[in-house]
């Protein structure tokens, strides 16, 4: 076997020949054709690597099977095959280019980043179900903003039993209401139900979405449009909690006062005029 040319040798390893190929393929361009024995005897390998090699390059199209065993020879294809192959693989990899760039968008969405705020998105009644179902995985007290009225509406078959099953699994709530009558007849319910509720004027504060606050995550159902959405963030559930906190101190004191307005005598005008 003839001193191989490093720059040559190099350039075919490039094109990711392996380095017995390259000796093998050279031999067989030097002698054009001829049996295993004597291409592997001009490349320097031993015969049975020969076989293995040669059958290599005969299915990249680099050779080509000539005659019948025991006169089989091995051929060598013209070198311009390599610029076809290298166009074939080109064609290949721009297919699975246009097929990744479309995948891409789609794995992203699924990409699990640690400690990156997650947001799914609920449709439809089951979709409110799915996500009401989500905070009996609850670890502490729930916090939430709740509307007994639009809740019931949405899904009256719903709540009953969820509310029994939700004080088996012993996960306590804390709710800001708007005071309305529903309200008023669940919240007779409190201590069988584990909740505590601080009723507050629905004429100032009623509102129609339901927000839960517990663990790293926010709850939203929005009872009129049929959509329920769950935020998976450490930070918002953290921030959102101390909000509560805050809106929780007024609500008492709103409920307090609804309290005493009820057992306050009433005068009219003209008695305080005479006072």
């Amino acid at each position: 076997m003839p001193k191989i040319d490093s720059s040559l040798q190099a350039a075919l390893s490039d094109l990711g020949f392996s380095d017995k190929e390259t000796k093998v393929y050279l031999a067989l361009l030097e002698i054009g054709r001829g049996t295993v024995s004597a291409i592997a005897r001009t490349a320097g390998i031993n015969r049975t690597t020969g076989y293995n090699i040669l059958d290599v390059l005969v299915s990249k199209g680099l050779a080509r099977i000539s005659g019948k065993e025991p006169k089989e020879e091995y051929v060598a294809e013209a070198p311009n095959v390599i610029t076809k192959l290298l166009k074939e693989k080109i064609a290949a990899y721009e297919a699975q280019l246009k097929k990744a760039a479309k995948l891409v968008p789609q794995l992203a969405t699924i990409h699990n980043i640690a400690d990156r705020p997650k947001v799914k998105f609920y449709e439809g009644k089951e979709g409110l179900i799915e996500v009401y179902e989500d905070t009996l995985t609850a670890h502490e007290p729930i916090r939430a903003y709740a509307t007994i009225d639009d809740m019931h509406r949405a899904l009256p078959d719903y709540f009953p039993k969820y509310y029994a099953r939700r004080a088996r699994a012993g996960i306590a709530i804390r709710g800001i209401v708007p005071r309305t009558p529903m309200a008023e007849e669940r919240a007779q319910y409190n201590k069988t139900e584990k909740r505590e509720t601080a009723l507050i004027p629905p004429d100032k504060y009623y509102f129609s979405p339901e927000i839960n606050i517990y663990d790293n995550k926010v709850m939203i159902a929005s009872w009129r449009e049929k959509l329920g959405i769950i935020i998976e963030s450490a930070e918002i559930a953290d921030a959102m909690k101390k909000i509560y906190e805050l809106a929780w101190a007024e609500a008492k004191r709103l409920d307090q006062n609804s309290q005493g307005d009820k057992t306050k005598p009433i005068h009219s005008g003209e008695n305080n005029d005479l006072e």
